[in-house]
């Protein structure tokens, strides 16, 4: 399959898996991908879900693609409709805008391009390779980069080096992004599937609601003042308090003990 997905422990498992293609996203694979976000997002057993690309087996640790974005060869002959314009949410994935407030871990295990840097933008904790490099270069191909490249660029690293990212179309290394802040880990090749998983095992054993919470908030915040923010976490913190995991925290705290999450 194009795209791989499985769920253990509660982490739901995303593998863009088309290696001889670099793991370059055809339309096919984007309606696959768009099913896969839809599951993690309604499937209440899935508290928290990793995405990676599958290794190229002949291509060494510093060639290795996360995935190249989207397949300009197969996007060219799948031409919309002038009325399919108008829908929005046909076949949304996560950085295109589907609402997914379970985290999500980016496990960066190669080249970061185009849309794949796109998707990790929509990720909220990011794991990559010493070897990954970071690029939105559609400028060279007389395109821009979606599915959020220009919104959510802007937003999550400095003016001058975002406008190097989509102007020029300059990679970024790992040690820059983690610099500007853009992921959070640098680790080796080998090890970048592991961490990742040891992340998400790690966010499993937090209030999967409470977290549902504060990304919802967090993300809201960067487009709504101040008050209004303040009166949706207080809305939200209410909210909470009724849920059986609201009750069960301060009562675990009190009775010296490790919470029992149910999601509920």
């Amino acid at each position: 399959m194009p795209i791989d997905f499985d769920v253990q422990d509660h982490i739901a498992k995303i593998t863009i898996n088309r290696p001889e293609a670099l793991n370059a996203m055809s339309p096919d694979m984007y309606k696959a991908l768009s099913e896969s976000w839809v599951e993690v997002r309604d499937n209440p057993d899935i508290w928290v879900a990793v995405v990676t690309g599958a290794p190229q087996p002949n291509r060494p640790p510093e060639r290795q693609i996360f995935t190249a974005g989207a397949d300009l060869k197969a996007m060219g002959s799948n031409q919309l409709e002038p009325w399919q314009f108008w829908q929005t949410q046909r076949d949304q994935i996560l950085n295109r805008g589907l609402e997914v407030w379970k985290p999500v871990v980016a496990a960066v295990n190669g080249l970061c391009l185009a849309g794949g840097m796109t998707l990790l933008l929509a990720t909220d904790i990011r794991i990559a390779s010493e070897h990954t490099m970071f690029d939105l270069s559609e400028v060279k191909r007389g395109i821009l980069p979606g599915n959020g490249g220009t919104q959510r660029t802007i937003r999550q690293l400095p003016y001058p080096i975002a406008m190097e990212v989509l102007l020029l179309g300059r990679r970024l290394s790992a040690e820059r992004a983690l610099h500007f802040g853009l992921i959070n880990e640098v680790v080796p090749h080998d090890t970048v599937m592991d961490v990742a998983m040891e992340r998400a095992a790690e966010l499993t054993t937090m209030a999967p609601l409470a977290q549902r919470a504060i990304k919802e908030l967090s993300v809201r915040a960067q487009y709504i003042s101040l008050q209004d923010g303040l009166r949706l976490e207080e809305s939200m913190q209410m909210r909470l308090r009724q849920t059986e995991d609201g009750q069960e925290g301060p009562k675990a705290f009190a009775e010296k003990r490790p919470a029992q999450w149910k999601g509920r």
